[in-house]
């Protein structure tokens, strides 16, 4: 198979079973992608940095390999989109921010090595809210990404890059990151899936940090086993990560090949529905507990009291530890500096730097942390959503007691128009709100399509919960849902895919 459009549109999966096979060549596929960035990228601006000649190099690395013998891993030359929040030595990491435009970071990080070690081609560096802060991709200081669905909406974010490469074929797989749904609220409103691993399961070393206790990488897909098979690359103890887990990585490839809900339970929260809520969105999510039931699933109802209070609890605890963790960026050591003329004191390049470097959600959420970390704040704010997050936690601990998995929405809402929320932080928040208190207790979670919302016609994304170090289970009932949905109603991008 030659035709470049049709091996874009090739699962990553069938696109390694076909490079193992000698049907196609490593160059041929990262060539095909390519060539789809430089005519749809202009109009969506997933990436940041295109690194044609690395990913070249690293095709044909594959494709010398394949011809002296040697056995290629699952994923060896299948392209794919890394959100520029993960060190890339000898390539651009900005994290979607000025203070370090045009920073080369001398290292990889540990997932960009894994990525590497597997022969996975790294295409570039995905757009992003800056540091990650946002829900819409808007917050970038080099421009918001489209939704390939519709160019005039939000792809999600922060990683909103690495999504719409995604659901624009730009890419097969994508590296996301999650700290309030990151992940899985950009592959909800585009119609692809995203995983939250369990939080330690995926090395932070090298990911620029935003809440040190809440981010985690994970893998984006446009299906249930591409996804497993980069979660198998990617997880994994580090000891460079003080916060990495020292356990086995769960069995997601066999749990994506075997998927099946019979027998399980499956919980429903009652707080994950109700105002605010889009009427097609929860039209969609009712549907899948019913394809759920037909499924052999027993569907439970539960009560989690504080996870009302998550949404609260998270925007004192991310902006506290942002607050900390970006006093490094002091124009100093690496990245922008501004106002060294030799007027200024090493203080007031300092503040000139952050000034011109920081965008405005950045500040405002410096700002906020650090007022909630000060003397005589610090108890009322910062501790007092530390012991919510107990609550939240405790909460999941005695639903899973009664299920195996829990679903819900993964957003309220679908895509909403770029520009329409900009203004009003706290609606911006909302988005959120299905996503966080996965987060705050560190389990795992995936979300996948479910359909398209009848009202826009644009993508529902379904949120499956589990336990801390079960992520299998996110990919035994994904992957039933997922065939089951295809049998049903065809897939909503496979199917359906928007045009550019």
């Amino acid at each position: 198979m030659t035709d470049k459009n049709s091996i874009i549109r090739l699962t990553a999966a069938e696109t390694a079973a076909k490079i193992a096979a000698g049907e196609l060549t490593a160059v041929e596929v990262t060539e095909a992608h390519l060539a789809r960035i430089e005519a749809v990228d202009e109009k969506v601006h997933a990436f940041l940095h295109v690194d044609r000649d690395g990913a070249l190099a690293q095709a044909r690395a594959v494709d010398e390999k394949r011809a002296r013998g040697e056995k290629l891993g699952p994923l060896a030359g299948v392209p794919l989109a890394l959100k520029d929040i993960f060190t890339t030595e000898g390539v651009p990491t900005t994290v979607g921010s000025k203070i370090l435009e045009g920073w080369i970071p001398p290292y990889d990080a540990t997932l960009t090595k894994r990525l590497k070690a597997a022969d996975v081609v790294i295409l570039g560096k995905t757009n992003m809210d800056e540091f990650a802060m946002g829900s819409s991709t808007e917050n970038s200081a080099y421009g918001p990404t489209g939704n390939p669905w519709d160019l005039t909406r939000i792809p999600g974010g922060s990683g909103g890059g690495s999504s719409a490469a995604l659901a624009s074929y730009q890419a097969p797989l994508a590296i996301g990151t999650d700290t309030g749904g990151s992940i899985r609220q950009p592959a909800a409103v585009t119609g692809t899936v995203g995983v939250k691993p369990t939080y330690g399961a995926v090395s932070r070393y090298g990911m620029v940090a935003f809440s040190s206790s809440l981010d985690q990488g994970g893998p984006c897909a446009r299906t249930v086993l591409d996804a497993a098979l980069l979660h198998e690359v990617i997880a994994g103890h580090d000891p460079l990560d003080s916060t990495s887990i020292d356990a086995p990585v769960p069995p997601v490839v066999e749990a994506a090949r075997n998927g099946s809900v019979e027998g399980m339970r499956v919980g429903v929260v009652k707080q994950f529905r109700g105002e605010g809520y889009q009427a097609g969105v929860i039209q969609r999510f009712d549907e899948s507990v019913e394809l759920l039931k037909e499924l052999g699933a027993e569907i439970v109802e539960l009560d989690c009291p504080s996870f009302d209070l998550a949404l609260s609890a998270y925007y004192l605890i991310a902006p506290s530890e942002c607050s900390s963790n970006l006093a490094r960026f002091d124009g100093l050591r690496y990245g922008l500096r501004t106002g060294d003329d030799g007027s200024h004191s090493a203080e007031e390049v300092t503040s000139l730097t952050r000034e011109a470097g920081f965008g405005a959600e950045v500040k405002r959420r410096i700002m906020l942390g650090t007022y909630a970390l000060s003397s005589g704040y610090y108890d009322a704010y910062y501790g007092s959503a530390q012991k919510v997050r107990t609550l939240i936690t405790r909460d999941f601990e005695k639903a899973f007691e009664q299920v195996d998995v829990i679903v819900s929405p993964t957003t309220p809402t679908t895509a909403f128009p770029i520009g329409e929320r900009a203004d009003d932080p706290m609606a911006m928040y909302l988005a959120d709100l299905c996503t966080i208190p996965t987060n705050l207790a560190g389990n795992a979670a995936m979300s996948l399509p479910c359909g398209l919302a009848p009202e826009d016609n644009l993508p529902v994304g379904l949120q499956i919960i589990a336990p801390a170090l079960k992520d299998d289970r996110l990919y035994k009932v994904g992957a039933a849902v997922e065939a089951a949905f295809v049998e049903k109603w065809g897939h909503p991008l496979l199917e359906e895919a928007p045009s550019l």
